[in-house]
């Protein structure tokens, strides 16, 4: 049996466990949380992070530090995870779904502006497979109408955008707020987890208060005020030092397991490109501004059932093949709140993308195997 994930264990993740255990501090913002959030900003130029328990929690602490009121208005694709759309309905947010681009599931940046109306508070980019929309775009529309950029970055860690002028700068560190997620299903994994980037100073200092509960807490600790109580709304968003401590081991591979899933991902590439082209199969598209960081590799097939004669062939082969998102605007909570706007790529990503299997100890033989029964 190929599954279509498994999590990876660098082998460090109990003994760093064992530690957090070992030190009494348990409980979150500890020095695996710290060791944790220097790390991404060191590496990647973010601000000021926070982990979370969850990439939706930290788009839930983004929802609140924009300030999101019941009417406004958030333009994001809708071809993502419900998550995303949540995190600003919890808020009375109304969404404005965009299509997906055509080369790529990713949001269509140049229906973005048509969509902007006087309500409008922010643009959520998703950064579909790790593979960055056009930052440059983005940033530009929303400098233009004063609007606020969340990236949705769950799959984006370890990936760049280039700019026109050769600068690149890291996904989640070019929007106001980034979220981040360790996922059992991301490159880079706690079982559950997430990070919230912060790219604008104005929302660091209240940030750190809705992360503890709507308190001063850290300030107190920080020996920056003489007492701490409930300053602001907030919940309980930061992790236990036990998720920081499993992160933490994944975080010292970061390199050696990023090297793999792009070999990985090559020899899909490699092994399918003749047969995709034959049978009017896509393969993904990574834009010359973006970078591949191998979080996913997938196919858009013809049709909804071409799609489904593959998976149910691999499956006969004890392969799991999987579908990916349903377009959100036609789900049974927002189809009534929608626009009636038709999305039409939204749906054809809906209908036809699969995902092959992806993680760390995937063998080449495994690779082979997998090609071998889509392309007989």
């Amino acid at each position: 049996m190929i599954p279509f994930n498994k999590p990876y264990l660098t082998g460090k993740e109990a003994h760093y466990m064992y530690d957090a255990v070992y030190t009494g501090k348990l409980s979150g913002n500890g020095k695996f949380t710290k060791k944790c959030q220097h790390f991404f900003e060191s590496n990647y130029g973010f601000r000021k992070c926070l982990l979370t328990t969850s990439c939706t929690d930290a788009l839930e602490m983004a929802a609140i530090l924009a300030d999101i009121q019941p009417g406004d208005e958030v333009i994001m694709p809708s071809y993502t995870f419900v998550s995303t759309s949540n995190a600003f309905v919890l808020r009375g947010a109304h969404i404005r779904f965009a299509d997906s681009r055509k080369d790529h599931p990713g949001i269509d940046e140049d229906s973005i502006e048509s969509l902007i109306t006087q309500k409008t508070k922010a643009i959520v980019p998703v950064h579909y497979a790790g593979v960055g929309c056009d930052m440059e775009k983005i940033m530009s529309i929303a400098n233009k109408h004063n609007l606020l950029v969340i990236e949705d970055a769950a799959q984006a860690i370890d990936s760049y955008f280039t700019f026109s002028d050769g600068t690149k700068k890291a996904l989640g560190s070019i929007g106001h707020l980034a979220a981040f997620s360790f996922h059992e299903t991301k490159n880079i994994i706690s079982g559950e987890g997430g990070l919230l980037a912060i790219n604008d100073d104005r929302f660091s200092k209240r940030a750190e208060i809705i992360w503890e509960k709507g308190t001063n807490r850290s300030a107190f600790f920080r020996g920056e005020v003489d007492k701490y109580g409930w300053v602001d709304i907030g919940s309980s968003f930061l992790p236990s030092e036990t998720i920081a401590a499993f992160l933490w081991a994944q975080l010292e591979n970061l390199e050696n397991i990023q090297e793999k899933r792009i070999a990985i991902w090559d020899q899909y590439y490699s092994g399918l490109k003749e047969w995709a082209e034959n049978r009017n199969v896509r393969l993904p598209f990574v834009p010359h501004f973006a970078t591949n960081n191998a979080h996913m590799f997938y196919l858009v097939c013809e049709s909804v059932e071409q799609r489904t004669e593959i998976i149910e062939r691999l499956k006969s082969k004890s392969v799991s093949a999987v579908f990916h998102y349903l377009s959100l605007h036609k789900s049974p909570f927002y189809q009534s709140k929608h626009d009636g706007r038709e999305l039409s790529m939204s749906d054809f990503y809906s209908e036809c993308l699969v995902r092959l299997p992806m993680y760390y100890e995937l063998t080449e033989d495994n690779i082979d195997l997998i090609i071998g029964n889509i392309t007989r």
